[in-house]
């Protein structure tokens, strides 16, 4: 398996009603309002893809394009995010890929920016090929966030956890949390079958991915994830458990990256850097998002009242592209973006015939985050979980970044900004009746209650 939606526990769902797949086959043709149109700007796209300084950096590297650059800003996790910056980096990274191990590109049906790898690891790490090849995210949760300079090594357990079904994040996340229990004595070879896990252990870190997936030993806790993990161990060992709402906190850095703290703090699913736009692409030039009425650019560390505003644009944009099945990387704001968001726009009417506005499009956006807002609260969450990890409030130990943290008062009037732009009650968190009337979405009250 190469691809999959790998978060959020959709496998775990699946598997808990012995469910191994869902296979469609469609057998009618697509219908567009406006087929010329559609057909314009895919010859467009086609052209100017070729041109576009981004697309062909995803073509060259992968997504592990950002690792090195990350490692520069001091934002790279490493060490459990600990640090930020990883001294071996250059050897985990897409350039080293590119150079070594990778024999293939692949991408999404029809796109041409083809940004997925297919890697053949060399001994005594043999990747298969049929499992494609790693991804930033776990270039980076299996290297620097646990101190692995080998890149055999983590594609090994890339496609481990392919072949498997683990996500790669949550999996290289919960053996940076056991090696840093080990490091501080929580744990001991004992308790790890006799497993050295200590920071730069490839072969421990290989070898305990295949225990978390056969639940064999220590694995059958940690295949529990960090934080039920941590309170099974206990012993303290709930501080090293980086998690927003139960879910591993993926490979970008709230501490450089100031906005993703309201992205992963007020997520439904918890924690993901695929909430909105990372705040640090518009720290020089907001061109790109000039039509969602954003006109000045903010620092990365910024998280005053204007950033809050920014992040919750970009939220309701993102969001729509989870509406529609768009890719986050086809369209702006992401720097390897080939469309526009007026572009988008002109999509949308194109295949739908609707006289759309992107504000019209920005509230089904808006919509979405705040229906999945009413059913988690209806689920028993509270506002009380839109919180950070401690660590984050802690500064970062090494990098360009080091010193940087999160201030918990910066956090709280960020998050208070943000209920209040939003529509949340600021007492429970929860979307007023005057908001779900605003949005047309008067019969989700239900769920909320």
């Amino acid at each position: 398996m190469k691809y999959a939606n790998g978060r959020c526990g959709l496998g775990a769902v699946m598997g808990s009603k012995n469910l191994k797949t869902i296979a469609v086959r469609g057998t009618k043709k697509l219908e567009f309002a406006d087929k010329g149109k559609i057909v314009e700007l895919a010859k467009w796209a086609a052209k100017a893809i070729k041109d576009m300084p981004g697309p062909r950096s995803r073509w060259k590297y992968g997504t592990a394009a950002v690792l090195l650059p990350l490692n520069e800003l001091g934002l790279l996790p490493t060490r459990n995010f600990l640090d930020g910056e990883f001294k071996y980096a250059e050897q985990i990274s897409g350039e080293r890929m590119a150079e070594t191990i990778l024999i293939g590109r692949k991408g999404c049906y029809g796109c041409g920016t083809m940004c997925k790898r297919i890697v053949r690891g060399k001994h005594p790490y043999e990747t298969d090929p049929d499992y494609g090849g790693p991804e930033y995210e776990t270039l980076a949760a299996f290297g620097s966030l646990c101190e692995v300079n080998d890149l055999n090594a983590i594609s090994y357990a890339n496609m481990l956890c392919n072949a498997y079904g683990l996500d790669t994040i949550s999996t290289g996340v919960t053996i940076a949390f056991a090696m840093e229990c080990y490091e501080n004595k929580i744990l001991t070879k004992e308790d790890l079958n006799g497993l050295e896990l200590k920071f730069g252990n490839a072969d421990a870190m290989v070898k305990l991915v295949e225990m978390i997936a056969k639940r064999e030993g220590i694995g059958d806790i940690l295949a529990e994830g960090v934080m039920r993990a941590s309170k099974k161990i206990g012993r303290g060992a709930e501080k090293f458990a980086i998690h927003v709402k139960g879910k591993e906190v993926p490979m970008h850095e709230p501490r450089g990256k100031k906005s993703l703290a309201l992205a992963y703090a007020t997520s439904p699913c918890g924690a993901d850097h695929m909430q909105s736009a990372h705040d640090t692409l518009f720290e020089k030039d907001v061109k790109k998002i000039l039509p969602l009425g954003i006109f000045k650019p903010l620092s990365g560390t910024y998280l005053g009242p204007e950033k809050v505003r920014m992040f919750m644009y970009l939220n309701m944009w993102w969001s729509l592209f989870d509406c529609l099945g768009v890719c986050k990387f086809a369209v702006a704001p992401h720097p390897a973006a080939v469309f526009s968001i007026s572009q988008l726009r002109d999509i949308v009417k194109a295949a739908t015939g609707w006289d759309i506005t992107i504000w019209e499009m920005l509230k089904v956006g808006e919509r979405a985050i705040t229906m999945a807002r009413c059913f988690n609260i209806r689920e028993g969450f509270t506002k009380n979980d839109d919180t950070l990890p401690e660590r984050f409030f802690k500064p970062l130990r090494s990098g360009n970044m080091e010193g940087k943290g999160i201030s918990r008062d910066e956090f709280k009037n960020a998050l208070k900004f943000f209920y209040e732009m939003m529509g949340w009650d600021l007492e429970t968190g929860i979307p007023t009746e005057a908001k779900l009337y605003e949005l047309s979405i008067r019969d989700v009250i239900a769920l909320r209650n």
